[in-house]
């Protein structure tokens, strides 16, 4: 109509959709006043089923992008599902071409219908829906206004319900984003996402290129709760075509991981008709998540640069559904673009202070080539353990991983940047595959001598029995006596968490094929060579304590009870002498 007038040079009226509902009569009424229809174009658009009058009026046009994103969906199709909940229909329209009747057609759906002159009848179309006894419910108002908000709330025309307009919010995502204000967002936001909470993050992202998109996209003020954090929960993002909404809870839209943000996807390439089972399994949607993905992904990488103390908490709060999105992503590429959003603290940095996987790659040394990490509760324990002072021999940075995940994380990661993610304790397992030599800090003479050290040994292997596969002497530690190695532990780790297995110490010495590296220049080392000897009862209870803490600093023993009455007889004994 747009069109036609102002080739014609004609004001343009006001276009309207009114609704009106009579529970009474049990009809509902729609009527715009748009371009309506002649004659012979109700017999051609509403003779046929399926036939598309927005469809062919395109086809008519010129200049047909200009004006296909205001058409929308195919008439035809759509007025044919009326006859699901009405037992007869009426349609009057009088055309907009100058000279034109007004037309009066009808039909009870059975495949007949009968059009006539008719007289009086206001410029568009109106449609009346006289209602089957068990779909009255949709001559009710608050039936009628739940639809309307609910896939119409944004389209473009005024829509009024029994004379009171319902579509009052702007579609702000189709919006410039320089227009769109902070009360806005958060007047949009608390709409979509049913919330009081205000977003703490706002990406508003609009392109033409490789798809049409317009979209926003609000990270929660709030912290999730475990409701939210779990992979049953269904996506937060509604996909809209044109402004005409396709699904409510559009699930395939992003990638699960992201299911945490809220908002609203429009694109013009989505077609109308498009169904949901099409819907899954489309290739121009997987496009669509690809790039969105992506997109998302980079506005997280600029807003942590922008407001690194904003992000961090931001991590904190919603940190697992990053680890999530790399644990569960097949693709290397893809795992090492979510990986940019990791944070964690570092051996090079200040407490507190978190750094990311390309931070620490810019400080790598040249040739360099590993990533070293190390996972514990918490820094302090992080700092004392016996695995961390076995890597300051090399003077490398270590990530400090704290979270439950964090391990389950990197081993999935594997690579970041072309540089390999290894814990220290693999890669203490791995120096002595290479013999890689270290400079000892104690002197010879403050260290067992190599035919002690080796009767010690000997008589360890023997005491400790199937719950070691060896035992070796380590110039690597310090401070610390003694500490279990073995390849790839964080997988063992994970491998025992999750299968449950192993519930003796021997179960799990077979499974993991431990080995003891000991520090002979450490007193209770000296003290349990002398032992072994004069003491042999105290000896065994020593190098048993020795044993079961050096498998608790690997995070191999989850259950330390059954050690607490050895400690207390270890106790007793010492204190003896006092």
């Amino acid at each position: 109509m747009r069109h036609q007038l102002i080739a014609e040079g004609k004001a343009l009226p006001d276009l309207e959709i009114h609704l009106q509902t009579d529970p009474k009569k049990g009809t509902l009424v729609i009527q715009d006043t748009g371009i309506g229809m002649t004659q012979e174009e109700l017999i051609s658009n509403l003779g046929t089923i399926a036939r598309s009058g927005s469809k062919t009026f395109l086809e008519a046009l010129q200049n047909k992008e200009e004006v296909s994103s205001k058409i929308i969906g195919q008439f035809g199709v759509g007025f044919y599902s009326a006859f699901m909940v009405a037992s007869k229909v009426e349609v009057f329209s009088q055309s907009a071409h100058p000279g034109a009747p007004g037309c009066y057609w009808h039909s009870d759906g059975s495949g007949m219908f009968e059009i006539s002159e008719a007289s009086g009848v206001q410029t568009g179309t109106k449609i009346i829906l006289h209602l089957k006894e068990d779909c009255k419910e949709f001559a009710t108002e608050e039936r009628v206004k739940a639809i309307v908000t609910k896939y119409s709330n944004f389209i473009s025309f005024p829509l009024y319900l029994n004379g009171k307009r319902i579509n009052t919010l702007q579609a702000l995502w189709t919006m410039d984003p320089k227009e769109v204000g902070e009360e806005q967002h958060t007047e949009f936001y608390r709409f979509i996402a049913q919330a009081y909470d205000e977003p703490r993050y706002v990406l508003h992202y609009k392109t033409d290129a490789p798809l049409n998109i317009c979209s926003i996209f609000y990270v929660p003020g709030m912290k999730p709760s475990m409701l939210d954090i779990s992979r049953e929960l269904d996506s937060g993002v509604a996909l809209y075509s044109r402004k005409v909404l396709i699904l409510t809870r559009a699930t395939d839209i992003l990638p699960k991981w992201l299911r945490f943000l809220k908002g609203v996807v429009d694109s013009e390439d989505v077609p109308l008709n498009l169904s949901r089972e099409l819907l899954q399994e489309s290739a121009l949607l997987r496009k669509l998540r690809e790039v969105l993905q992506r997109r998302l992904i980079n506005f997280f990488v600029t807003q942590s640069k922008k407001d690194p103390k904003k992000y961090a908490k931001f991590f904190e709060d919603y940190g697992l559904f990053i680890r999530e999105g790399i644990v569960t992503t097949a693709e290397q590429d893809v795992k090492e673009d979510v990986a940019k959003l990791l944070r964690y603290e570092s051996s090079a940095l200040p407490v507190g202070q978190q750094t990311s996987l390309m931070e620490y790659a810019s400080r790598m040394p040249a040739g360099s080539r590993n990533i070293y990490y190390l996972c514990a509760p918490h820094r302090q324990l992080a700092e004392a353990s016996p695995y961390y002072e076995a890597m300051k021999k090399k003077e490398a940075e270590v990530l400090f991983c704290y979270e439950q995940f964090d391990e389950l994380t990197l081993l999935h990661l594997r690579e970041f940047d072309k540089k390999k993610l290894i814990s220290v304790e693999t890669d203490i397992v791995v120096d002595h595959y290479k013999e890689e030599k270290f400079e000892d800090s104690h002197s010879g003479e403050e260290h067992l001598s190599s035919q002690d050290a080796e009767g010690l040994m000997a008589w360890m292997r023997s005491a400790l029995g199937s719950r070691v596969a060896a035992i070796k002497v380590t110039p690597r530690l310090d401070t610390h006596p003694a500490m279990i190695t073995v390849l790839e532990m964080g997988a063992a780790r994970h491998f025992l968490r999750m299968q449950q297995l192993a519930k003796t110490s021997e179960e799990r010495a077979q499974i993991l094929q431990p080995t003891l590296e000991i520090n002979t220049g450490h007193p209770l080392i000296k003290k349990l060579s002398q032992l072994r000897t004069s003491h042999p009862d105290l000896a065994q209870m020593l190098l048993d304590q020795i044993y079961d803490n050096a498998m608790i600093a690997a995070g191999l023993n989850d259950d330390p009870r059954p050690m607490v009455h050895r400690l207390n007889r270890l106790l007793t004994q010492a204190l003896e002498k006092h």
